[in-house]
């Protein structure tokens, strides 16, 4: 069973790849309009310019540095439209005092500092210093700079660079980077480098719209969805996965259902449940043995004689009622209960595993169609025909991938949606019941008009004359609509009729798109340095009403231009192929 899982790992990996070189798109009689990505795969090169983008909105908005800009978006985890909507409902000083902003005018704070003959005592070493080796924080507390340094180098240290507090008591506003930079630069530059970078990976770390890629080994790209988090995204080096828990994409399961699913092949727990239930283990050497008699005095090949009933040790004398010198409850009415049980459970697990299986293995044996499709195709084009066009084999070939896809992660999600282990207390029996039959009648349509599908695509149209591979195209052009349009209603029973109902927000699921999982875009490695237009935002001192939902800045002032992977970090940026935390642990 974990090969199994493991191969889906390798064939689901993509449905690009299986196709490389065929025409992807929809067939026309679909009418599906073009709509652009709302994916973006965020590089090396492109994520300061990811992360200006916010700063920018930020800064335009409340009129602020950088710094405290960063920290407000920090401590809001990168959710630009969550920062807005705290400031209208509770006002600039409240959204500043959250997440420790504090901004004391300049005059207020430089005057003790404006001679270097003049000597201040440091609170926390309680050292006598000049003037000009002390520093002041936007708080307003001031300590030596050997002290602030040794500060910063703790917490950076510690992994906590991204929000350094003010060493005063009790407060909690948060340094300023650029005297964070400064101080530890002059004499660890290596620290410095590494503070630098957790700063600009928080736009990854912290941001629940943008996720590394879980590709192995680490392609380097981080990913970031528009609209929602429950979707399935291909990134620009191939891998499709779910955006929700970086899994495989596992569509219509949940999260919840597949991570359970896989951990059940992986850990075979329904044969290790039916040997809990059919052997016991041998007390003196431990190894499972299996009854195959009537009565409850059991050997193990060890030579060890035990009780079938409570598993303790015994001697070899006994009679039809009893063992000499053992006594122990027997509880055989509940132990065939749980053995029927136990049964059951396993058989119906297998009935689904079997079929789960089934189309896994069917859709790695349409993979060789691919070959055969190209061979079948160059023949049909090469020969005198009437038919010069035949994307349509293409595309039901590319159709009949993602219905399989489909249906084989149909089988887990019905095994747990009309299971006991997650909806037992959601749905009466007589719910689960029609609910079942509701799913079972969908699931069928969409495997017999698949395996249809597959039997057109595998005709050797090459060899027929025009009439018979009209009738093909027919069917499978027709196929390949109906296929499309079963899959959409099953997705729409599961979120509407299933799901909705119930605990939508924990089983969320990727929805479905008839061109299959989306590539994400490349953003932009540029930016603009221009002020966004702020009439679109309320004024920072009056805010009225909520902000307008703004999407990303426009990249059409920049050119869109694919760098090279191996690029080295010359250019400014900080080698980022790798999470930090992969760096710092190698």
């Amino acid at each position: 069973m974990e090969d199994c899982v493991a191969s889906d790992e390798e064939y689901y990996s993509s449905d690009r790849d299986l196709l490389d070189g065929f025409d992807n798109e929809e067939p026309d009689f679909l009418g599906v309009l073009p709509r652009g990505p709302t994916s973006k795969v965020i590089t090396k090169e492109s994520l300061l310019a990811a992360q200006k983008e916010d700063l920018r909105r930020v800064m335009d908005l409340l009129s602020l540095r950088e710094h405290h800009a960063r920290t407000l978006l920090i401590h809001y985890r990168w959710d630009v439209e969550k920062l807005f909507a705290v400031l209208v409902d509770k006002g600039k000083t409240c959204l500043f005092t959250e997440a420790g902003v504090t901004i004391v005018e300049p005059l207020d704070i430089e005057l003790p500092l404006s001679s270097s003959s003049s000597t201040i005592t440091c609170d926390i070493c309680m050292d006598d210093v000049s003037g000009d080796k002390v520093t002041r924080m936007d708080c307003g507390h001031c300590f030596c700079n050997n002290c602030w340094a040794r500060h910063f180098i703790v917490k950076i240290n510690e992994g906590q660079s991204k929000r350094i507090r003010c060493m005063a008591h009790k407060c909690n506003a948060i340094c300023d980077e650029a005297i964070v930079r400064n101080l530890v630069g002059k004499e660890h530059p290596v620290l410095a480098e590494k503070f630098e970078r957790f700063l600009l990976e928080s736009y990854i770390e912290d941001n629940k719209m943008v996720k590394w890629c879980p590709s192995a080994p680490h392609c380097g790209n981080a990913i970031r969805v528009e609209d929602d988090e429950s979707c399935e995204v291909e990134c620009s080096c191939g891998l499709q996965f779910c955006f929700g828990c970086l899994s495989e994409a596992h569509s219509p399961c949940s999260c919840l259902m597949w991570e359970l699913w896989v951990k059940k092949c992986r850990d075979e727990s329904e044969t290790v449940n039916w040997m809990t239930v059919h052997t016991k283990p041998c007390p003196k050497c431990h190894k499972p043995v299996e009854k195959n008699g009537g009565c409850n005095l059991v050997s193990c090949i060890c030579g060890q004689a035990f009780c079938w009933l409570c598993g303790g040790a015994t001697g070899r004398d006994h009679t039809w009622s009893r063992i000499a010198g053992h006594s122990c409850g027997r509880y055989k009415e509940d132990r065939e209960k749980q053995t029927a049980m136990a049964k059951r459970d396993l058989y119906r697990y297998m009935h689904y595993h079997n079929r789960y299986k089934a189309h896994t293995d069917s859709f790695k044996l349409e993979n060789k169609l691919r070959e055969t499709i190209l061979g079948k195709v160059s023949i049909s084009e090469e020969r005198e025909s009437k038919l010069k066009d035949f994307s349509w084999v293409t595309n039901g070939l590319y159709r009949l991938f993602r219905s399989r896809r489909v249906l084989s992660y149909s089988y887990p999600f019905a095994y747990y949606m009309f299971g006991e282990e997650l909806f037992a207390d959601e749905m009466t029996k007589e719910e689960k019941e029609i609910k079942q039959n509701l799913f079972e009648d969908q699931q069928q349509q969409l495997e017999e008009n698949v395996e249809k599908l597959s039997k057109f695509l595998e005709e050797p149209f090459d060899q027929y004359p025009d009439d018979k591979v009209m009738e093909i195209r027919m069917q499978v052009i027709n196929l390949s609509a109906l296929v499309d349009m079963l899959c959409k209603k099953m997705f729409e029973c599961i979120e509407t009729d299933l799901l909705g109902p119930l605990q939508l927000g924990i089983h969320n699921i990727a929805p479905y798109k008839s061109k299959g999982i989306e590539r994400a875009s490349e953003l932009s490695s540029c930016w603009s340095t221009k002020p966004n237009n702020i009439d679109n935002y309320p004024p920072s001192d009056f805010v009225t009403s909520g902000p307008s939902a703004s999407g990303s800045s426009d990249d059409s002032e920049c050119s869109s231009q694919k760098r090279a992977r191996k690029e080295g970090v010359a250019s400014g940026f900080f080698d980022l192929n790798l999470p930090a935390q992969v760096i710092n642990r190698n």
